[in-house]
């Protein structure tokens, strides 16, 4: 009797150890440490719906979805290809880095998901819908102007609008197929200066408007950025959806703002925000609201808390990033949603099948730049750190061609082989000064090398390291630390990319046999 009571004991204390162990590691802000900005919303049943930015990539509007709050996974694009311009096609020296599809607003209606943004490059204001948000197919129309960071909302009469602007915001009546602003509908300001609970001295006018009704009223969402304070969230609310609006502060707290409302099946809300961390992006957070008089009231004593009551992340990897052998079985030659494109790319020039177990970049013309090079395959980079490593086999490259791995950003970092002549070298290009400096040179006499870029965004520290192996084993540190800068010319976090381009001669390719990420700095091949 004494055994099994004290095996009770013993028992009973490691549940209990166990039980507190499981909830200290429940969820924890950042929300997703990467890369996710401008998100957008929508809960349908028990699942949730999340659509963000990633401008000048392609596909482009993910699109992701979640049972908790907590883990996403991708599970498509509102579009494989946005338009077909010089801009977008890095095509005649032009790029619309920084530029592109711009914040999202996701909404279900009567069936239907409706995925809209807009677009500088293009200037329209596009509009994406499906039945099968994750199937598809969806369909696209587009009308002009482009309206800046609109919500788009259903109204329970029947009509649809869009509240857009930055500053002083405009609400118009779109047509019932959204095919564009409605002649003679509602089109008028209805909030002439939507920053002014956040003070009189602004730096940024209020934007990033998401629009909610909520037991018959109707909640305004916007980000402001008062001079000598922090990105801040302001919140307006109204009876009818054409006002007048009455304004509060909503959130002042570690610059994280701009998102919107979501509820749960349980009763329970959060605000959906975001906040601006170096060099890995605009990452999510998560803040929990409480009602007070009408009001959603954000954080725990005005605070965004550390720790939510919500299920414990299982990680990033692979919902959102992902290793790729690029093995495909026989007529897949699909790329996993993981992976975008540096603008639009040409479709001709890469390949899964040309041979098996490998991606291939085939070079279809002369570039000098990094940046303006076609066909660069990327993925975000993940804090607090990240390895990403690829496998490479030159021996199809000509003269002038340079191919591997790359951080990519304005002031990007690249570590690949470069091809003079009859002679191969590893080059290590350091652009974070903004100026692109060979740091490297090495003379390599083999056809494939293991090339490695090693992020560290803990405490914004912001650097990257670049190593080789001749072998997949022993790794060997080569030219800088690259230190690290979000940009506002590129507007996005730093990507591990892929990337091949002819230096004189276009028809070389470069194969990639794998590409291995790791949320941890690795000094090892990663699995």
């Amino acid at each position: 009797m004494k055994k099994i009571t004290l095996r009770f004991f013993i028992a009973l204390t490691a549940w209990l150890l166990l039980s507190t162990t499981v909830q200290a590691q429940g969820a924890r802000n950042p929300l997703i440490f990467a890369d996710v900005p401008d998100l957008s919303m929508i809960r349908v049943g028990d699942t949730y719906y999340m659509s963000s930015t990633t401008m000048h990539m392609s596909p482009g509007v993910p699109i992701m979805k979640s049972k908790d709050l907590v883990n996403w996974q991708l599970i498509g694009y509102a579009h494989d290809t946005l338009a077909s311009m010089d801009e977008l096609n890095l095509e005649n020296g032009k790029s619309t880095y920084g530029r592109g599809s711009w914040a999202s607003s996701i909404r279900y209606h009567k069936g239907t998901y409706y995925v809209t943004t807009f677009a500088q490059t293009t200037g329209k204001t596009h509009i994406f819908t499906t039945k099968n948000i994750e199937k598809g197919p969806w369909k696209h129309t587009a009308f002009r102007p482009s309206l800046h960071d609109h919500s788009l909302f259903f109204d329970d009469d029947g009509k649809v609008c869009m509240l857009y602007g930055a500053g002083k915001l405009t609400l118009v009546e779109l047509n019932e197929d959204l095919s564009g602003i409605k002649p003679g509908g509602f089109n008028k300001t209805v909030i002439e200066n939507a920053s002014l609970p956040a003070g009189d001295n602004i730096m940024l006018g209020a934007e990033g408007s998401q629009l909610f009704k909520v037991k018959g009223k109707y909640y305004l969402f916007n980000i402001t950025w008062p001079r000598g304070g922090m990105r801040t969230v302001v919140i307006h609310r109204a009876d009818k959806i054409t006002g007048p609006y009455e304004g509060r502060l909503g959130l002042a707290d570690l610059g994280v703002a701009q998102g919107g409302l979501i509820d749960m099946p349980d009763g329970r809300w959060y605000a959906y925000l975001f906040r601006d961390f170096g060099a890995v992006g605009r990452i999510p957070y998560l803040v929990p609201v409480a009602w007070k008089d009408g009001w959603p009231v954000l954080g725990v004593d005005g605070k965004v808390p550390e720790t939510l009551d919500l299920p414990a992340s299982k990680g990033l990897i692979p919902g959102l990033v992902a290793s790729d052998e690029f093995a495909r079985k026989r007529g897949d030659a699909a790329l996993p949603l993981v992976w975008q494109w540096n603008h639009n790319p040409d479709n001709r020039l890469w390949s899964l099948t040309a041979r098996k177990g490998f991606m291939r970049l085939t070079t279809g013309r002369v570039d000098t730049s990094f940046l303006l090079a076609r066909n660069t395959l990327t993925q975000r980079t993940i804090g607090p750190q990240s390895t990403g490593a690829i496998a490479l086999d030159v021996s199809g490259m000509k003269d002038g061609d340079f191919a591997g791995l790359g951080l990519l950003q304005k002031n990007y970092g690249q570590l690949g082989v470069q091809v003079v002549g009859n002679q191969k070298f590893l080059v290590m290009i350091d652009a974070g000064s903004g100026q692109p400096l060979e740091s490297a040179r090495i003379p390599l006499t083999q056809n494939t090398v293991h090339l490695k870029a090693a992020c560290d965004f803990e405490e914004r520290k912001d650097t990257a390291h670049f190593y080789y192996s001749l072998d997949g084993k022993q790794w060997q540190p080569i030219g800088t630390q690259l230190k690290m800068s979000y940009t506002l010319p590129h507007f996005m976090g730093y990507r591990f990319a892929l990337f091949n381009y002819a230096g004189k001669t276009a028809g070389g390719h470069a194969d990639f046999d794998y590409f291995r990420i790791t949320n941890t700095i690795t000094n090892s091949t990663p699995k």
